[in-house]
């Protein structure tokens, strides 16, 4: 099994802290910065910050379908995701930049082997980077 990632930035105006409360508020505002691929998304338990249980689907393709069920934990100015049905991990990294911040965000997996493994080694990084993408934006739009 080789481990795949996918990583994607973005630069914010507002402040490192506030883009930290928000990333870690899984109660309100990160259900509006998700994209359409993410489609069930409930709290389990928590709602904000360290401890916080979360569930979605996640859609990269048509076919390819992600069940998560993440884990959330808070250290310093990272939030990181672990999901329980894989070795899907998410951290969202913010970084004081300016008088704004940048954000961060890498999702990592141990991906098949074979054919198969090497296909979504090249592939899989392409699609979830577009995703990633769509929701700093949305994380934008929703701070700045």
């Amino acid at each position: 099994m080789a481990q795949v990632s996918a990583s994607s930035s973005i630069q914010l105006e507002a402040a490192p802290d506030k883009v930290l409360e928000a990333l870690a508020d899984y109660e309100t505002v990160r259900p509006r910065i998700l994209s359409d691929h993410y489609r069930d998304y409930r709290v389990i338990s928590g709602g904000r910050g360290d401890g916080t249980v979360v569930h979605w689907i996640l859609e990269a393709t048509e076919k390819r379908q992600r069940d998560v069920q993440a884990t959330v934990s808070v250290s310093g100015s990272t939030v990181t995701e672990t999901d329980a049905n894989s070795s899907l991990v998410t951290t969202w990294s913010v970084v004081p930049h300016g008088t704004g911040s940048t954000v961060v965000v890498l999702t990592g997996w141990n991906g098949a082997g074979g054919i198969g493994g090497f296909f979504e080694k090249v592939f899989a990084p392409i699609g979830l980077r577009k995703i990633q993408q769509q929701v700093l934006q949305n994380l934008k739009n929703e701070l700045d």
